[in-house]
């Protein structure tokens, strides 16, 4: 199903969907291939620097850059969703187009609150895609999904800040081509709960910063990306390094979650879509006890459930895109917890029938569906965990109607 947002978008998705065609998904096996046999994991595949390059020749790079014209296509939230949702259908889409996370996240930041210089040194070559970055929130001794509880201590020293603190699950800190994090801690503990954060740029060859090992996600260290666990020892970077002012950290982080919740939403429903169509096709081509096993009436009811599951999510995706777009993100607060609990949840559900269709094969490396039913899990905790938009979304609708 697709939705007509406007003739722009639709041009771009075309566009978008032909490159896809063309160049991502012959390139998937080789860019698997080179992390399977590469003596070492985290180097870059070729290919991606090679489709980066052609996407970057077609105009079709930085395309998520709402709001911000002299940074990237100017496209609305709504009009860049179904851009996102075909770039979803592969797991190295996003990237070859320049609009991955948490460099999405991060670039709005540095566009929105950056100084001058901050965007000359980090903004720009991010823009360029000649470098990566990470957002470091997370932390192991506390439960993060609530980030008021976030424990690294940033602490001015004259013209410095002096950075302590231990964090995990830091997206894309492994990456060799990872430059520089934005690192959020507390400036001043004894301020109002929500005034207590701060964002701070920290380059990850600073002396202090640590990368302790990557995470796995369900036995798989998802390199040459990866989440990595971090420590920061007396890091030390300039005052001018500080993203807005002191105790804006939470808030920044807020309107940062508003187009990436987007994003996430609309790549997993691309995920979605490709596992339907890969299970119709499967079934269609095997035989089991005698006839074809799209035949049997069970296959039939999980491809139907499966179709109206993704076309739900999608329209509720894009009306929580159009809401932002008329309004801000605290307008349409309630609209993107309904996207955050319902689009990973309903991916997993439909990339799981898609595995069971596929049998052993689909949880195999022969196809995208286990490493996408992976994403999907993972998305339900990643930008908050379900039940925190399921407390947040309830909390809202009982004030809205027995307030």
């Amino acid at each position: 199903m697709t939705v007509s947002v406007s003739a722009r978008s639709d041009e771009l998705r075309a566009r978008v969907e032909a490159f896809m065609n063309e160049h991502v998904y012959p390139a998937e096996e080789i860019y698997n291939t080179h992390i399977d046999t590469a003596a070492d994991r985290w180097t870059i595949p070729p290919i991606m620097e090679e489709l980066k390059e052609k996407a970057k020749a077609e105009g079709l790079w930085n395309l998520f850059l709402a709001e911000f014209d002299q940074y990237g296509s100017g496209l609305s939230n709504q009009e860049y969703a179904p851009l996102s949702e075909t770039m979803g259908r592969s797991l190295i889409g996003s990237e070859a187009f320049n609009c991955s996370a948490p460099d999405t996240g991060n670039m709005e930041v540095l566009a929105r609150y950056g100084t001058d210089a901050q965007k000359e040194e980090w903004l720009l070559p991010l823009l360029e895609g000649k470098i990566r970055s990470a957002f470091a929130m997370t932390e192991p001794a506390v439960a993060s999904s609530d980030a008021t509880n976030i424990q690294t201590e940033i602490k001015r020293d004259g013209g410095d800040y002096i950075i302590n603190g231990h964090k995990w699950w830091i997206s894309g800190a492994p990456d060799p081509r990872c430059k520089i994090m934005i690192v959020m801690g507390k400036t001043d503990p004894n301020a109002p709960r929500h005034q207590q954060q701060s964002q701070i740029l920290v380059p990850k060859d600073t002396p202090g910063v640590t990368i302790v090992r990557p995470m796995k996600v369900f036995g798989s260290d998802d390199a040459p990306h990866g989440h990595a666990e971090v420590r920061l020892d007396n890091v030390r970077v300039p005052a001018s390094n500080l993203i807005g002012e002191e105790g804006s950290g939470f808030a920044i982080a807020q309107g940062r979650l508003g187009p990436g919740r987007i994003h996430h939403c609309m790549r997993l429903i691309g995920c979605a879509q490709r596992a339907l169509e890969m299970m119709c096709q499967r079934v269609e081509s095997r035989v089991a006890f005698g006839k074809k096993i799209s035949e049997q009436g069970s296959i039939r009811e999980d491809i139907a459930k499966s179709s109206c599951d993704i076309d739900q999510a999608r329209l509720l995706t894009l009306k929580a895109a159009e809401k932002m777009d008329n309004g801000t993100y605290k307008d349409a607060k309630d609209i993107i917890a309904q996207i955050k609990i319902v689009a990973p949840s309903m991916a997993q559900t439909v990339i799981d029938r898609a595995i069971q269709a596929h049998g052993a094969m689909g949880l195999s490396q022969d196809t995208f569906l286990a490493e996408a039913f992976a994403y999907a899990r993972t998305v339900r905790f990643a930008d908050g965990p379900d039940q925190v938009h399921m407390n947040s979304l309830g909390k809202q609708l009982i004030q809205r109607y027995a307030g």
